[in-house]
């Protein structure tokens, strides 16, 4: 077969395996991959059967026997390697690993070079994904890091593999994933980020996701101006792919009914990104300012003022992420500007960022609605409940904060009531655990404002019923909670799961807390809240007891517990004895 006729049979199988594929019917999915094999395969049978240069109208007859040995290595190597992705990509993969491993031998006879280098690294990258599939992860990671050494030491000679190395970088970054190297991983996937950019070659709502998740590592990190610049850049580039289809448009054409949905999706997904930013940074800064017992610090503050003020004047923290060309270098400093990627030192820095993690939410819960994303829908809503909570932190006045709480009530609260609990058990938990720990909450302020009052025992009747209803509400969902551990008959169960055991032995001390709270003027009504209190502190004893273990679990907990066992009964006793007297 003359060497034209070869590299036409090759452009052919080409096009079956990248262009005809997409369009093969769904009973026979393979059906243009498996014409293109078989084409590869006479290739490989005609390249064969002839030396290197048989046929090529270029050859002046001078090449040495090394160097067509060495073509004619390169070109069996590069046909055993399309003949093993062809394999993988109908999931034969044993097959498409030997073919692949038979490229190696055949690129073992050839020196690397300009021409063949990008090979030298694709096959290395089909092999580490194949390895990785299989959970081969170091064996992956062998073959993947051999490729980066390949390029690094080629690129300064050669820059027609780009592309090749961007794809290397991209799965090494996921390698040093699974192997919990967060960091490594991170870098390699700024890198691979930056090179499509810098390549022109990327799809932008993909590119754009990964950017967006890569954020939330930097987030985790506390690194909130490389999160809050990968978001920015997300945002910007997730604009290159156009605007939503319209409704209309989307009814008209199943295409762009597609589009329209990826679109609204990706976008969503996002926003709950930069949902989790805000939170975050938030959530971040509280812990910063809070003292032992949850209040703001007026000195820690004044401190982190001083130490940002000195930061401004030594000119701030250099970033160490730059995404983007000239093109879009504006666009994205432009949505970086829009929140502040600095701790929130008071309400009004703290309610800048709420607001923006605000309109993020309404954002995704334009797609993610309750009516077939349920799961999706309650994680927004309480990520935006959390909002509120880290901002009521910010909030000095009492009043205000117990209206921020109530807000978490209301858009929890028929969420929570309304689901099945055959379905959705373990987000009604959360719900529920939520909703006790806002009411209990609501009732710590309120208890604040009545202390207040210059003479706090003669509490009004209005307090002394907002304030039970409070303790009731805290309480009977905390109860909910417990009664949802519960078997189908009601049985308690003998031993918690690790997941639930802190939350349950918590929603114990809390119900028991809760009921010794409650105010009544009627003995028996005091002597039947006392004791349901002491049942709930005797449960929290009696269960570490018997299982030491669950100890650790809840210190705090079990030791002002074994307090209240030790003085309820003395309190029970004497309130009794009140009202045995009165009788």
């Amino acid at each position: 077969m003359a060497w034209k006729a070869v590299c036409a049979k090759f452009t052919n199988a080409q096009q079956l395996s990248d262009v005809e594929s997409r369009t093969d019917p769904e009973n026979d999915p393979f059906r243009s991959k498996y014409k293109a094999r078989e084409l590869l395969t006479e290739i490989y049978c005609s390249l064969k059967n002839f030396e290197a240069g048989d046929g090529e109208e270029h050859d002046d007859g001078e090449t040495s026997d090394d160097s067509r040995a060495g073509l004619r290595a390169a070109r069996l190597a590069a046909v055993e390697y399309y003949l093993g992705v062809n394999h993988v990509d109908t999931e034969e993969l044993s097959a498409g690993q030997e073919h692949l491993m038979n490229c190696m031998k055949h690129l073992g006879k050839c020196r690397v070079s300009s021409e063949n280098v990008s090979l030298f690294i694709h096959v290395r990258n089909q092999l580490g994904i194949l390895w990785a599939g299989r959970d081969e992860t170091e064996k992956s990671q062998g073959f993947l890091e051999t490729a980066e050494s390949i390029y690094q030491r080629y690129m300064k000679e050669v820059h027609l593999f780009e592309l090749a190395y961007t794809h290397t970088l991209y799965y090494l970054a996921q390698v040093y994933q699974y192997f919990g190297e967060n960091e490594r991983a991170a870098n390699y996937c700024y890198s691979t980020l930056q090179r499509q950019l810098q390549l022109n070659q990327f799809n932008p709502m993909e590119w754009a996701l990964n950017a967006a998740t890569l954020s939330q590592y930097y987030i985790t990190k506390g690194q909130y101006m490389e999160g809050r610049h990968c978001l920015a850049a997300a945002t910007v580039i997730s604009g290159l792919a156009g605007e939503v289809p319209s409704e209309a448009a989307a009814q008209e054409s199943e295409a762009e009914r597609d589009r329209r949905e990826q679109l609204k999706q990706k976008r969503s997904e996002i926003a709950r990104c930069w949902i989790k930013y805000c939170l975050n940074l938030l959530r971040d800064a509280k812990k910063l300012l809070e003292d032992n017992i949850g209040e703001l610090d007026t000195d820690r503050q004044d401190e982190l003022r001083r130490a940002r003020r000195r930061e401004e004047e030594e000119e701030g923290r250099k970033q160490a992420l730059l995404f983007g060309s000239e093109d879009t270098f504006d666009s994205i400093a432009s949505v970086e500007e829009k929140v502040s990627y600095l701790f929130p030192l008071d309400f009004t820095e703290a309610r800048a960022i709420f607001l923006v993690g605000q309109n993020y939410v309404n954002q995704a819960k334009e797609h993610f609605q309750m009516d077939g994303f349920v799961t999706d829908h309650i994680e927004i809503l309480q990520d935006h409940s959390a909002l509120f909570r880290a901002l009521a932190f910010f909030e000095e006045d009492v009043e205000r904060r117990c209206k921020m709480h109530k807000r978490r009530v209301d858009m929890l609260e028929p969420i929570c009531n309304d689901l099945n609990s055959q379905y959705y058990l373990l987000i009604r938990r959360q719900l529920m655990f939520e909703l006790a720990e806002t009411y209990n909450e609501m009732m710590d302020l309120k208890l604040t404002l009545a202390n207040r009052q210059e003479d706090s025992q003669s509490l009004d009747n209005h307090t002394i019923k907002k304030f039970n209803h409070l303790c009731s509400a805290s309480a009977k969902y905390f109860q909910m909670f417990l009664d949802s551990l519960c078997s189908p008959e009601g049985k308690i169960p003998e031993h918690l799961e690790e997941d639930v055991l802190r939350p349950a032995l918590v929603a114990r001390f809390r119900v028991a807390r809760l009921h010794s709270k409650l105010i009544s003027s009627s003995p028996p009504v005091q002597l039947d809240n006392l004791n349901k209190a002491l049942e709930n502190y005797k449960y929290v004893v009696q269960y570490c007891e018997a299982h030491p273990e669950a100890a650790a679990a809840a210190e705090t907990e079990l030791e002002l517990s074994k307090e209240m066992v030790g003085l309820l009964p003395l309190k029970i006793n004497r309130l009794k004895a009140r009202m045995a007297t009165n009788n």
